[in-house]
């Protein structure tokens, strides 16, 4: 995998041998699933895939839901091999795991970006930093937010004040209330 150190400001340039990404997509969901299956996520995804033959998905790395994601991202790539999918993982500093677990990371992500603008934030405002980041480069939001508090749902509404399209993946009718 590729490590970046990437500077805060703009967006990303995505070009590659003159080629400009079609699409680029992020998520945002609250820590804990209850349940859910990667595929409402597969099925959202293969309908940004239907028009496009480039993808390139921006994942945080915290809490189940990201980590569904990333499969779906996976199970997308293995199905559309004619197609150009990249699965990001997106960091808001350097994490120690990163060294200890390389070989993790070389299998399970094209690229990891650690922003280095964040190196001095604190920890709880850097990941809003960097889930604003993700939504400022990204053309898609995918999210399951079901309660009007935490990250997720802050990041949902940044997206919709930047006028960003986003797709609600809704969680199962059993799940705990409250949670």
């Amino acid at each position: 995998y590729n490590l970046i150190y990437l500077k805060f400001r703009g967006r990303l340039s995505t070009l590659k041998k003159g080629r400009a990404a079609k699409m680029i997509c992020t998520f945002a969901g609250h820590r804990e699933v209850f349940g859910l299956s990667q595929w409402p996520v597969v099925e959202a995804l293969e309908t940004l895939l239907s028009t496009e033959q480039e993808l390139i998905c921006y994942e945080g790395g915290m809490g189940e839901f990201g980590r569904l994601c990333a499969c779906a991202v996976r199970t997308l790539k293995s199905r559309h091999q004619d197609k150009r999918i990249r699965l990001i993982l997106v960091l808001p500093y350097m994490y120690q795991r990163l060294n200890t677990d390389g070989e993790y990371y070389r299998k399970n992500f094209d690229e990891v970006i650690v922003l280095h603008e964040l190196a001095q934030v604190h920890y709880k405002k850097a990941v809003t930093a960097r889930n604003r980041w993700m939504v400022d480069q990204a053309d898609q939001l995918i999210a399951l937010v079901w309660r009007e508090h935490g990250g997720a749902w802050q990041t949902l509404q940044y997206a919709q004040r930047r006028g960003k399209h986003s797709v609600s993946i809704k969680r199962k009718e059993n799940a705990p209330d409250g949670a």
